[in-house]
């Protein structure tokens, strides 16, 4: 299969260009028709030779993605179904707040983190997305604004959909340069959030990079016992080792921390839990925020129900007492397949059970 151009740095494309005996300000232009005016085919790019578009057609392509399935939310949430050029499937959310559009990006087909609560780990990784293809997600669902003659634009980006993101690093980071770049989307650094349930060597690796691209923590669990119980790569990474590369990256960048802890009814909702929370959090409360998370249900994991509003509240009010800045998370998209992965299992099984009939 050719390759996503969307996949290629602003600089990386230049170096192609080159390499093919074209001139660099070539690439500039591309990236142009690509982020600017958003066109779907080579052969619009009209400021280009015939021999430059022909180039670019035998290696690369522009769209892989097909839009399989579109689930609209009474609240504006759309859930998008997306079938990648080898037949895997991959869901993309859009959410709308008052600040803008953000749109939650997959980054792997299936995920090996294996938390128990999660429909993401129901089928186990096949592959990482390359960068094009994780690109490609905010260009479907800016493609969804711009047919509907909407000025409407993608403005925030969160890296919290199926798979774990620092499991496939080199594709996030690719991913992060071009959806940051100030000649093509230009979406600013501290509008995109990247999220990890805890591979601790690639903190320290982020913390190193630089960036301005907000961390968010999935923690779910203030003590090793349960958190080792609802999120097995804990055995790998306790939470010693997880708060040790955490201080490294506060100290590194001095930027504030998200931690998201999704509240599962009568597992991790006590007042004792949220103590503990707080405690554990006590010496980088200046620049830690807790989300807390209302827990969308997976009929595969009914072990597991959302906790009771009195419990949130609860939660909540024990952390700010103990000085730890918190909120509750608004509900996005309830009335449609809400939890991650939980789209994409259902059409799977969906395909399963014709192909068997």
């Amino acid at each position: 299969m050719k390759k996503s151009i969307y996949g290629l740095t602003l600089d990386q494309l230049k170096e192609w260009f080159l390499e093919n005996g074209q001139k660099k300000y070539r690439a500039e232009q591309v990236w142009d028709w690509l982020y600017i005016k958003r066109v779907t085919e080579f052969s619009a790019m009209n400021n280009l030779s015939k021999e430059c578009i022909q180039l670019l057609e035998e290696n690369f392509v522009i769209q892989t993605l097909k839009e399989t399935v579109k689930q609209e939310s009474a609240d504006g949430t759309i859930k998008f179904l997306f079938q990648m050029q080898d037949g895997n499937l991959i869901e993309t959310v859009l959410m709308r707040f008052k600040y803008g559009n953000s749109v939650c990006v997959t980054t792997q087909v299936g995920c090996n983190i294996g938390c128990s609560f999660c429909a993401s780990g129901l089928l186990k990784k096949s592959r990482d997305l390359n960068a094009g293809e994780i690109v490609e997600q905010i260009m479907k669902v800016q493609e969804h604004f711009d047919a509907q003659q909407k000025d409407e634009r993608v403005s925030h980006i969160v890296v919290m959909g199926i798979g774990e993101p620092f499991d496939n690093y080199t594709n996030l980071m690719g991913f992060l340069n071009v959806v940051n770049s100030q000649k093509g989307l230009a979406i600013g650094a501290r509008h995109i959030t990247v999220s990890t349930s805890g591979i601790v060597p690639k903190i320290y690796d982020y913390a190193d990079e630089g960036l301005q691209v907000n961390l968010a923590i999935s923690i779910h669990a203030p003590t090793n016992e349960l958190r080792s119980r609802i999120m097995k790569i804990n055995k790998a990474y306790p939470i010693e080792k997880l708060m040790a590369s955490i201080d490294y990256y506060l100290e590194k960048t001095n930027r504030r921390i998200t931690f998201e802890y999704i509240l599962l009814h009568d597992v991790n909702d006590h007042v004792e839990e949220a103590n503990q929370l707080a405690k554990l959090l006590e010496d980088k409360r200046h620049l830690s925020y807790v989300n807390l998370i209302p827990y969308n249900s997976v009929d595969e994991h009914d072990q597991y129900q959302q906790s009771k509003p009195e419990a949130i509240m609860a939660f909540y009010d024990a952390l700010k007492k103990k000085g730890i800045n918190c909120g509750v998370r608004h509900e996005n998209g309830a009335d449609i397949d809400a939890a991650c992965g939980q789209l994409r299992s259902k059409q799977i099984k969906k395909e399963k059970k014709k192909a068997t009939v």
